[in-house]
């Protein structure tokens, strides 16, 4: 039991270590790289929509 408290608080002890390693990104890198996320997600979204409408059209003269 003792083993098993001593091997937690040594891994805490490196996670916290580590912790202090991390280079966190600046606020407006972050809103910057968010806004472009959700620009290529709409892009996507109405190319894919777009792609739907012209398969359902051309299928739709096949029928």
């Amino acid at each position: 039991m003792n083993e098993t408290v001593n091997a937690i608080q040594t891994y805490l002890k490196g996670v916290r270590a580590e912790w202090g390693k991390i280079i966190w990104p600046e606020r407006r890198q972050v809103v910057a790289e968010t806004i472009f996320v959700i620009a290529i997600v709409f892009v996507f979204t109405v190319a894919v929509y777009l792609m739907d409408l012209i398969f359902k059209g051309l299928f739709g003269l096949i029928k």
